[in-house]
């Protein structure tokens, strides 16, 4: 079983000082692959022994096994310009289309080992009974956040992007209350005022959801709801928002078929309105 499932079992087993550990591990991988439990534990301010508590309750009989395995997932997964020329070296003299079809198809066909029909449906229940959504990106994830902006609008459902930094954010969540709910995408890195966006919804008591990739279970702090799985087939291969891209319009299918009869009234006045304005 590979790390990141491994941590994804034991996410809610793990104590504070465990969790900010395996962030550090998941945002620095190679330091942590390369050096003592001593040194890791030392970085983050926590005793030495909550090394070896985290790899025995991930399932390795030392903070050792621990390390070795480390190498192998993350070290090479971490580093975006090694994973670039890995895939140009993969394909250098065959068909680049196909290749990138073939690592798309492996990620896609693994999804279904993180994410099960039944967590669709509840997280969609969840996000049919919001007042509003509240949607949180930065970076390429922004992408994700303007396409679920614009499905869940055509939807009839009340949405708001967050946009700017600092002050901005602040005002925007001023309106937020704790019948709503946020969406919040986080993939190579814990994005700035993540922290912030989730901590204000949950002393609200707004539901709380992360789609993320592998660094899901290291998220702190954590989202009532999190659906995380590798972007890639491959530990080296290249990261696109192909799987992220692909969870979200299963929520979205998912939100559509838990009130189907009015999600389709409401895509037909859509439609009407469409040809006014553009005849």
């Amino acid at each position: 079983m590979s790390i990141v499932l491994r941590i994804k079992d034991a996410a809610e087993r793990l104590t504070p000082a465990e969790r900010k550990m395996v962030q550090e591990i998941v945002a620095k991988p190679r330091a942590a692959a390369l050096g003592t439990a001593s040194e890791l534990a030392q970085s983050i301010g926590v005793h030495e022994a909550t090394a070896s508590r985290l790899a025995r309750k991930l399932g390795f009989q030392s903070y050792a096994g621990f390390r070795d395995a480390l190498r192998d997932e993350f070290i090479v997964r971490s580093d975006p310009a090694l994973r670039v020329r890995t895939t140009l070296e993969e394909t250098r003299g065959s068909d680049l289309i196909a290749g990138l079809v073939a690592q798309e198809v492996e990620a896609l066909e693994d999804l279904p080992k993180y994410l099960s029909v039944e967590r669709i449906a509840e997280i969609a229940d969840v996000l049919h009974r919001a007042r509003k959504v509240f949607l949180f990106a930065r970076g390429n994830a922004e992408t994700l956040a303007v396409m679920m902006e614009r499905r869940f609008r055509r939807f009839g459902i009340s949405v708001v992007r967050l946009r700017g930094d600092g002050r901005d954010l602040a005002e925007q969540l001023v309106e937020m209350t704790a019948e709503d709910a946020v969406i919040a995408f986080a993939f190579r890195r814990q994005p700035r005022h993540y922290a912030a966006v989730i901590e204000r919804a949950k002393a609200l008591g707004a539901a709380t959801i992360a789609v993320s990739g592998t660094i899901g279970p290291t998220l702190n702090p954590p989202a009532d709801h999190l659906v995380s799985a590798p972007r890639s087939g491959r530990r080296e291969g290249f990261q696109t928002l192909i799987v992220p891209m692909t969870i979200c319009n299963a929520l979205v299918l998912q939100l559509a078929r838990r009130n189907e009869e009015r999600s389709l009234r409401v895509l037909e006045t859509l439609g009407d309105l469409i040809k006014r304005f553009e005849p």
